[in-house]
């Protein structure tokens, strides 16, 4: 399906600054009590529709829950709500220790636009891409000053996506420990696999008769290595410069080079800029970022309402990936005054049209007007301009438009182009599909403080 929006078109020319995803949550001893109902078309059919979404925090400790409850027109709860173990889990939504800028942060849930070191391997990953096959995972990493660890697994319902990123400062060791700029180099090994059983798939078919795809060429785990190198060429409280360089080989694959620069300045807290620009060296069978804010979906796709078009895999992708060219990405991104964020990135190769990569957030809560605007656009495999306006099988998007009548009320109308897995006879998913949802909703809005 096709949809040009003129909502999305107003969305990406405000959001053109850019750059990673900000967690957020509330003030240490605070918490937000969120329930609410609505009515939810999916796929153009109507359900009722129950959120609960309380979000605590214990000075270092925090706690969010999302429980939906999707009905429909005869009151039978949805099958894709409750039809697996981890849906179950993932009603908690996250339990965390600390904040990713800490010396040790502890996340467990849903894993939302995580990255691995500068990202040249792992950027912006999601666990879980699509609410019908929700995914708890878990992050830990810890830095100790000298030495330091940052580490995923994406899902313990299934095999899945585990990363490992050791880094050290070196120089810290050492007598040189007190020079300015050099003492704070910091160098890097990385290693991702994914060991979920379509990760390595190349080619095959898909059997009707069995509803099952059957592999010819099957690689196995993807894994993937790489090493990297950080200066720091300016650090303080208002402003921090680094320059990096990462190398990246896939096992039986190819392997890319990338250089860059990121950019930070914190405004006395009025203002936030970040910045990045990496320039990027790609050799034949080699993607960068290969693991990425869609791969969950675009891993492996049987595209059963299709069979004779034949089946999409990441790594079929990869292995015929040839001349790819070298390549840029850059992402910026600016918070105001802590109520106004716009965030996100892009990505593009030189000689491959196919080959854009857009990443778009934005938040507006003011507390002194009753308008609340969050979206979210995630694309793949970007043409050209005029395919960033197409929402479809290689598009994510999130939208919420909100009016409070009263300090704890809520309306709102959420939009949301996201999939829904298909599954086989075992109950594995095989494909997924493009599903919209429309939303008005009611919300309650409750936040309240604890203790001192």
């Amino acid at each position: 399906m096709k949809i040009k929006s003129n909502v999305l078109f107003a969305f990406i020319v405000f959001c053109k600054l850019s750059f990673a995803q900000i967690d957020q949550y509330p003030m240490p001893n605070n918490g937000d009590l969120v329930g609410g109902f609505g009515l939810n078309w999916i796929a153009g059919e109507p359900h009722y529709t129950f959120h609960l979404r309380p979000d605590i925090a214990f000075k270092n400790f925090g706690v969010g829950l999302d429980l939906q409850l999707d009905f429909d027109k005869s009151g039978k709860l949805r099958t894709e709500n409750f039809n697996e173990f981890s849906d179950y889990l993932s009603v908690i939504r996250y339990v965390r220790y600390g904040e990713k800028e800490d010396p040790l942060f502890i996340k467990l849930g849903a894993l939302d636009y995580y990255t691995l070191g500068h990202g040249s391997i792992m950027y912006q990953y999601n666990n879980s891409p699509t609410f019908d096959a929700r995914r708890t995972g878990l992050i830990l990493d810890v830095d100790f000053g000298n030495i330091g660890l940052e580490s995923i697994y994406s899902s313990f319902a299934q095999r899945g996506v585990i990363g490992i990123r050791a880094y050290s400062r070196p120089l810290k060791f050492t007598s040189a420990a007190n020079i300015p700029i050099l003492s704070n180099i910091e160098v890097g090994a990385s290693f991702v696999s994914d060991f979920n059983e379509y990760a390595g798939i190349i080619s095959g078919n898909f059997s009707m008769a069995d509803n099952k795809f059957l592999p010819a060429q099957d690689n196995g785990s993807m894994n993937v290595m790489g090493f990297d190198i950080g200066l720091p060429v300016i650090s303080t409280s208002a402003l921090d410069i680094n320059l990096y360089a990462d190398y990246v080989k896939f096992f039986d694959f190819g392997h890319g080079f990338t250089s860059g620069i990121i950019f930070n300045f914190n405004g006395l807290g009025l203002a936030k800029v970040t910045a990045k620009f990496e320039r990027r060296f790609n050799n034949d069978q080699y993607l960068p970022s290969y693991f990425n804010s869609l791969y969950e979906v675009q891993r492996f796709q049987a595209n059963t309402q299709n069979p004779s078009a034949g089946f999409k895999s990441k790594a079929a992708v990869l292995a015929s990936t040839v001349s790819t060219s070298n390549g840029y990405y850059g992402e910026l991104g600016v918070r105001l005054l802590g109520t106004f964020d716009v965030l996100g990135s892009f990505q593009k190769l030189d000689k491959d049209p196919d080959s854009g990569i857009l990443h778009l957030w934005t938040q507006i809560t003011p507390e002194t007007a009753p308008v609340v605007v969050r979206a979210g656009y995630d694309k793949v495999n970007i043409k050209d301009g005029g395919d960033l306006f197409k929402l479809d099988d290689r598009s994510y998007l999130y939208t919420e438009f909100g009016y409070k009548p009263a300090t704890y009320l809520l309306v709102s109308i959420v939009y949301n182009w996201t999939f829904t897995p298909v599954r086989d006879f075992e109950d594995n998913i095989i494909d997924y599909k493009s599903q919209k949802r429309i939303e008005p909703r009611i919300s309650f809005i409750y936040p309240f403080s604890f203790g001192e």
